[in-house]
């Protein structure tokens, strides 16, 4: 097989990544200015419920697929003819779901969208064997132009849908497409057989990986969607589309960002998967890359809360906006901590991956119930921003001092003067005198301030070398790879 390093693996994720961000941008402030905030409220409580089935169509059986290097082409057959069978499962419990969904929440729209949304599991179910191999054989490009293909696809197909009037089954037709899109072209790039009558052994090669992967995945699912869901029925579709429109703004860098890396990190370092020192010092230059973008963009979004929420969604939206300014807070350390599940996968510990789970987990159910039950969105946002920021610090102890075994202090020395620069930052931007009318030009004109104050930072706090050298390394390795394949792989 032909070695890829990670920096060109997350060139060409990033190439298609950020292609579809500008999409994504344009698509999302039109259909923002087509549907309300209470029908955007009407997805906001269904998706908590297909996300939790996102979760059981994968089972943890596609990371278990990429990690597991013994595998025989009939073990992925049989697995992919495993994967069919829970597909139709899933899609009949997500129908009859919709039943308790529409009574709880007390509107009989939930019915069709759920019948609807229920195509949209079977094809992500199966897509799970697919897309595994695609990494698994770090077939990148291919996941980088797929990526960007159905982007495109989905999204004028929904703002044409949200224009005739289809409001909120715009959005749900908008996942069914992409699951149809994704699998078939995730099928036709791999080709993988399938056994009907799938052998129990070829499950139980990956059971104990996977169930844990599951595991983790299970009891993340609910420190993400807890707020959602009680939100929803305790303050009303309204109030909870403001905090979604506001929780998924703040989601965009994380989920932009760090996934250009993150799918990239598994198929790649699990080679190294009994090299833990080698795997360590990759994963801190890593980390390094994360924080410096990560404060920059807190900064940014903070002091411009209000310019963001009005340039991408318009009017309508400006209740989100203290929600939005709230939570971006927790941007840096959700950055960060999101790559770290890639680690625990690449050394092959999803047990521990699942124990750090269950206890952030634990931590931020109890701190949005609390948030709840004081009563209004504003402490839900509190109360979520300090259970992540706990969260951060749980999960690096057990990462580092627990699986990787080194000391706390050398991980988080080379962090702490990122947070001086941050804070430093958004406190000067704040107490500057800013009064400009229009909101594009404030936007721009707060962005070049914060660029200034970056840069200055950067140089005072004696970081500017290091991403002097962070750039020339880049260009350097660039270069090499474009005279002659890589023979080990490196960051």
């Amino acid at each position: 097989m032909e070695y890829i390093s990670i920096k060109k693996a997350t060139m060409i994720i990033a190439l298609a990544k950020y292609s579809t961000v500008i999409m994504n941008i344009i698509f999302a402030a039109i259909l923002s200015r087509l549907l309300t905030p209470s029908e955007y409220g009407i997805l906001a409580v269904i998706t908590v419920f297909t996300v939790f089935f996102s979760i059981l169509c994968d089972m943890g059986l596609g990371s278990a697929v990429i990690q597991n290097k013994e595998l025989t082409e009939k073990d992925i057959a049989s697995i992919f003819g495993f994967s069919l069978h829970l597909a139709i499962i899933l899609a009949i419990a997500f129908c009859v779901l919709s039943i308790p969904i529409s009574l709880v929440y007390n509107n009989e729209v939930y019915k069709p969208i759920c019948f609807i949304l229920s195509i949209a599991i079977i094809f992500d179910t199966a897509n799970m064997v697919p897309n595994a191999l695609l990494l698994k054989e770090k077939k990148f490009a291919i996941v980088g132009l797929r990526m960007l293909v159905v982007n495109i696809i989905t999204g004028v197909l929904t703002v044409v849908l949200a224009i005739i009037g289809f409001k909120y089954y715009a959005l749900a037709f908008q996942s069914v497409i992409a699951s149809v899109i994704t699998f078939i072209w995730n099928y036709r790039s791999t080709k993988p057989r399938f056994q009907f009558r799938y052998d129990k052994k070829s499950i139980g090669k990956i059971k104990s990986y996977s169930g844990f992967q599951f595991g983790f995945s299970l009891v993340n699912y609910f420190s993400r969607n807890l707020d959602n869901l009680l939100i929803g029925k305790m303050m009303g579709v309204n109030e909870l589309a403001y905090y979604s429109k506001g929780y998924t703004l703040m989601l965009y860098p994380i989920a932009n960002l760090t996934n250009v890396i993150t799918p990239v990190l598994q198929p790649i370092l699990s080679e190294h998967q009994h090299d833990e020192k080698y795997i360590y010092d990759q994963y801190l230059k890593i980390v390094k890359i994360l924080s410096l973008i990560g404060i920059f963009i807190v900064a940014f979004c903070f002091t411009s809360a209000k310019d963001i929420i009005l340039i991408m969604f318009g009017n309508q939206w400006l209740a989100a906006v203290p929600y939005f300014k709230i939570l971006s807070v927790s941007i840096w350390g959700q950055m960060i901590a999101s790559s770290s599940g890639a680690i625990f996968q690449s050394l092959g510990d999803t047990k521990r991956l699942f124990k750090c789970g269950l206890i952030t987990t634990t931590l931020t159910i109890c701190f949005i119930v609390a948030g709840v039950l004081y009563g209004s969105v504003y402490s839900v946002c509190y109360c979520v921003v300090l259970a992540y920021t706990i969260n951060f610090i749980i999960t690096y102890i057990i990462l580092i001092k627990y699986t990787f075994k080194y000391k706390l202090k050398s991980f988080f020395e080379i962090l702490y003067k990122d947070l001086i620069i941050m804070f430093c930052m958004v406190v000067v931007i704040n107490n500057m005198s800013l009064s400009i009318n229009n909101i594009v030009l404030s936007a721009v004109i707060k962005f070049f301030i914060c660029i200034i104050l970056y840069i200055t930072g950067l140089f005072l706090t004696n970081q500017g070398k290091y991403v002097t050298s962070l750039v020339n390394n880049v260009k350097t390795k660039f270069y090499k790879s474009n005279s002659s394949i890589e023979a080990k792989i490196e960051i």
